[in-house]
């Protein structure tokens, strides 16, 4: 027979064995188990923030030169270093390398290259297997002046410029392949932490494809640049009476501004600027083959800018019936001191002395390829001497982000603003009004617009 069941009280179940010990008092409540993760996660969340505003900061770069300072002040923020040295030099080009280094001046850089590359964190990184370890996690250094086995040239250079320790990173990546190396340097013995080295590492991989973009970037420029160069001219003219000057830029896409300048029969000078819409390799074709009828039409009949142009009209709604250009044709007798000229669309000459600083009045008239026939009447006047004549398109007066009667205003100023001292050197009237005009210089990279002047002085 079983015993029986004693009643439950309260939901207390009696048969439970009840403690006779008596608990300690709770002094400290545990730390709960998510602690250690949302530390953790805190430290991850602040870290990706990091790497995302440096990695911002380097995308925002526009220039391979901002890009490269950009990286070393970034690498050396994220290894706690404070001074460094990068080599851009991509394997299988003929581009000379590039060398640039952060709080480090032109001796130290000169300290730096006595050492043999191959005795140098840096150089093994540059010239080891792509690879090796060393090409993918880098080379650190903790203690410079400790190592037995350093070069003796090693180690006086790092005692002459005060650094102890070193930490070598490949620029590379599966794309780009590899473009270069960087090495930060610090003031005492130490080397990076394993989270220091992984987001360092992460972001010369994101910097790597960046710099490879600009790389290939800057190269297409500069082989546009040498196109539009070699479809202007390689020289200008030695006129008696007369001495030339001129200055050029052309936009990163390639554009379609241009001038010439070529000697005439019975010893004239024929003068010519103009602008081909669009941009681009199209844009420069156009301008080229313009540039080289407008030479021909002026050889056989200079002496009449209007006829000049009515044939460039002719030629470009026969060819190119959806191309639209301006050009402005001068037809010069400087024996004379007689100016004969022709605009198609294009913004007026501007006439700079020692008593008159004005622009040519010349009739209104539609760019080449807007009407069915063009003619418009020419302009004759006569240059005094000392005087000088600028021509320009109107990249100039776009640039300054002015609206266009402010932007002739200016130029008008920049002109009157010549010292006397310069008006007679058609070079020094050109740089003091692209300075006026321009402060930020002719090969601002962030400008789309392609600027011409050209400037003829009169003895």
């Amino acid at each position: 027979m079983s015993a029986p069941h004693l009643p439950k009280v309260a939901g207390i179940d009696p048969e439970v064995p009840v403690s006779t010990q008596t608990a300690a008092p709770l002094r400290e409540i545990p730390a709960a188990p998510g602690a250690f993760i949302q530390d953790r996660l805190a430290g991850w969340v602040s870290d990706l923030t990091t790497l995302h505003e440096l990695t911002e900061r380097l995308a925002s770069t526009a220039t391979l030169d901002a890009a490269l300072n950009e990286l070393l002040h970034a690498g050396a923020a994220l290894v706690g270093a404070r001074r460094g040295l990068l080599v851009l030099e991509r394997a299988g080009t003929t581009t000379p390398s590039t060398t640039l280094g952060l709080g480090l001046g032109p001796a130290d850089l000169g300290h730096l290259e006595t050492v043999e590359r191959s005795a140098t964190a840096l150089g093994r990184v540059l010239d080891g297997p792509p690879d090796a370890a060393d090409a993918r996690d880098g080379i650190a250094t903790p203690d410079l002046l400790g190592d037995q086995d350093l070069d003796p040239r090693h180690r006086e250079v790092a005692t002459r410029l005060g650094y102890a320790a070193s930490y070598a990173l490949p620029l590379a990546s599966e794309a780009a392949g590899r473009l270069g190396g960087a090495v930060w340097f610090y003031d005492e013995p130490g080397e990076p932490s394993e989270k220091q080295r992984h987001l360092v590492g992460l972001y010369a991989r994101y910097a790597t494809e960046h710099l490879a973009r600009l790389t290939e970037l800057e190269r297409a420029r500069a082989d546009i640049a040498t196109v539009a160069e070699e479809l202007l001219p390689s020289r200008l003219p030695c006129i008696p009476g007369v001495r030339l000057a001129a200055r050029h830029r052309t936009g990163p896409q390639g554009g379609g501004d241009w001038y010439d300048a070529l000697p005439l029969p019975d010893h004239a000078l024929g003068l010519a600027v103009g602008s081909v819409g669009g941009s681009g390799p199209s844009a420069m074709a156009a301008m080229g083959r313009l540039r080289a009828s407008l030479r021909a039409y002026a050889v056989m009949e200079g002496e009449d800018p209007v006829a000049v142009l009515s044939d460039l009209e002719l030629l470009l709604r026969l060819t190119e019936p959806a191309r639209t250009a301006t050009a402005l044709f001068a037809y010069c007798e400087p024996a004379a001191r007689k100016v004969v000229l022709a605009g198609a669309g294009h913004t007026p000459p501007l006439v700079l002395g020692d008593r008159r600083c004005e622009y040519v009045e010349t009739t209104l008239s539609a760019p080449l390829g807007m009407l069915a026939c063009w003619e418009a009447p020419s302009v004759e006047f006569s240059p005094a001497p000392g005087e000088t004549v600028l021509l320009y398109t109107d990249g100039l007066l776009r640039r300054t982000g002015d609206a266009m009667d402010r932007a002739f205003a200016r130029l008008h100023s920049a002109a009157a603003s010549v010292p006397k001292a310069d008006r007679h050197d058609p070079a020094a009237v050109t740089d003091h009004v692209l300075r006026a005009m321009l402060p930020d210089g002719l090969d601002r990279s962030d400008s789309t617009e392609d600027v011409v002047v050209l400037a003829a002085h009169f003895d």
